[in-house]
């Protein structure tokens, strides 16, 4: 019940794009509009307020890390049986430790509210840029370069930064600031999930099949299954250990389809690794968000 609104949204997201007659142009911009605009103010406003505490925030680093590094080996070992080429398999790992912001921030303030989305978008703004440099690299013989010029103006990333270092340098909102960021951040979460809906794809998975469900298990049954046995030793506990689970079993973000056609890469496949991880992020993200207010 916790999850339906928010898929809820998606759905109809999916059938806006086929029915409700935008027309194809409109799905970019609203798309560029949340990235670029409300989904960093979202990041700036939580973080600007959030309370840190740097003994919470290490180890929710390391668990992200340890996410992350387990998404890229995992997905990697996938390689002798996915019936690709080297760059149509590239492009497809992407979506082993690639996550959903959109999804994992509305999860988040569902179940913890303001701490919640905080911890959440410390958690995610500093896995953007490990995020992008491993899924760049593992294109960059067919793709261009400039990767870190392109991290450089990531918006999640400068939100972050700039939301983390006004909250350490002490700086307070004024309440027209407040009520400007929240109004912002409430049509941030609505539209983001519209969007991801607008950006599901299906067809031909391409490859063998037992490549596919590879990757998708690895982004939604083990990735979380790691957190939820390292947490603990790493330190976490409480909200922090809830959003680290709840952020390894997100499912493959929309932006892993724009990085590999940019770079040449397969993207019908990579299209329909995405909408598959959405779709059953619905029955994993049940499973463990049980388990963890068990």
């Amino acid at each position: 019940m916790l999850l339906l609104p928010d898929f809820s949204l998606i759905l109809l997201g999916a059938l806006l794009r086929r029915y409700g007659g935008f027309g194809e142009g409109f799905w970019p911009g609203l798309e560029k509009l949340v990235y670029f605009v409300l989904f960093p103010a979202l990041l700036f406003g939580a973080l600007a307020r959030a309370q840190i505490d740097l003994e919470t925030t290490l180890p929710l680093f390391l668990a992200g890390l340890a996410v992350m590094g387990s998404g890229f080996f995992l997905g990697l070992a996938a390689r002798p049986f996915a019936g690709l080429s080297s760059m149509g398999f590239a492009s497809r790992v992407q979506c082993a430790f690639r996550f959903n912001t959109y999804i994992g921030m509305a999860i988040a303030g569902k179940v913890h509210g303001a701490e919640g989305l905080a911890t959440m978008g410390v958690l995610c703004g500093t896995m953007v840029p490990f995020a992008n440099v491993m899924a760049v690299g593992l294109m960059a013989r067919h793709g261009q370069g400039g990767v870190f010029r392109e991290l450089a103006k990531n918006p999640l990333i400068l939100a972050t930064l700039a939301g983390l270092a006004f909250n350490l340098l002490g700086g307070t909102l004024a309440v027209p600031a407040q009520s400007f960021l929240t109004r912002l951040a409430d049509a941030s979460i609505a539209l983001g999930l519209l969007a991801v809906g607008a950006a599901l794809r299906w067809g031909q998975a391409g490859g063998r099949w037992v490549g596919s469900v590879w990757i998708m298990a690895v982004k939604l049954l083990c990735l979380p299954a790691v957190v939820w046995f390292v947490g603990p030793w790493l330190g976490l506990s409480g909200v922090a250990r809830d959003v680290a689970v709840m952020f390894a079993a997100l499912p493959s973000a929309s932006s892993a389809y724009i990085l590999a056609m940019r770079m040449g890469g397969d993207g019908p496949g990579v299209a329909w690794l995405i909408s598959a991880t959405t779709l059953l992020a619905v029955p994993s993200l049940t499973f463990w968000l049980g388990l963890l207010r068990g």
